[in-house]
């Protein structure tokens, strides 16, 4: 099958500039209404890569997402907030996009097309055979995810894709290629819209049942959340109330002593046996 860059087909819409507010916001809409049932066929794969990468993270591995442009940037902010939300090293899952920490404000000239820069910013964080690379590229042909994902695989590291196009060359540089085919985007060849749209939700779904398989989350609690901010204390101190039945106060200062809502819990229940 021929590869065929639907990213880059045109919109289904025209004449976007006569239109009202009302008509472009209920179209865009419309549009995305499109990328959970994109996201929704391609949970095989997603779950095939799941499943793979929980028993590297109980070893020790780590998720690195590739990227560059919008999807780079989905894939530091993904990583950015397991840290806050799981309780885990920032270490564990980690976004490289091309250009560097500059990329996220500003567009780097040339840096997503060095096919060697991503897989030696791999080797400079030590890549193992316990990680996992994630390549994304709505397109599917970013030179500089492309030779991070060859790489990888040729060293018996666990590789995937996420991109927008079917049969690109990102999915045949990845051992689990997932396609996700939201269509045309609605302004033609922005892919910061619909695919952006779907690979925040790809992100999401792979960390967050990633997390959980690796007992970061209690019922549907974060319960192992770092506690940043104030919000993040009352949300935690109304955890443990809950949790042990106790007064607010003495809920905080358990909190607060023990650093997580999961410690506190289980350090008071340990102190109260019998």
């Amino acid at each position: 099958m021929a590869f065929v860059k639907i990213t880059e087909q045109p919109s289904l819409y025209d004449d976007l500039e006569k239109k009202s507010v009302l008509e472009l916001l209920q179209e865009i809409n419309a549009e995305d209404q499109r990328v959970a049932l994109a996201v929704q066929k391609v949970i095989p794969q997603i779950e095939k890569l799941v499943s793979q990468i929980v028993p590297r993270m109980k070893q020790g591995g780590r998720i690195f997402y590739m990227g560059a442009g919008t999807s780079g940037r989905l894939g530091v902010l993904d990583a950015s907030e397991i840290p806050p939300t799981f309780g885990m090293p920032p270490t564990l899952v980690v976004g490289l996009i091309a250009g560097g920490d500059v990329a996220l404000r500003n567009p780097v000239e040339n840096a997503e097309d060095d096919a060697e820069r991503g897989w030696i910013e791999l080797q400079e964080r030590h890549i193992n055979e316990k990680d996992t690379v994630i390549g994304i590229a709505a397109s599917g042909t970013t030179p500089y995810v492309l030779g991070a994902l060859r790489n990888a695989r040729a060293h018996g590291i666990l590789t995937a894709s996420i991109s927008s196009n079917p049969d690109s060359p990102i999915s045949k540089e990845a051992e689990i290629p997932i396609e996700m085919i939201v269509g045309p985007e609605f302004i033609t060849g922005s892919s910061r819209m619909k695919s952006g749209t779907g690979q925040k939700m790809i992100l999401n779904m792979i960390t967050t049942t990633t997390m959980i398989k690796l007992g970061r989350v209690k019922g549907n609690r974060m319960v192992n959340m770092q506690l940043s901010n104030q919000k993040l204390v009352d949300r935690g101190t109304r955890m443990v109330m809950e949790e042990l039945n106790l007064e607010y106060d003495q809920s905080q200062r358990l909190l607060l002593m023990y650093g997580s809502v999961k410690n506190a819990v289980d350090a008071y229940r340990e102190n109260n046996k019998g």
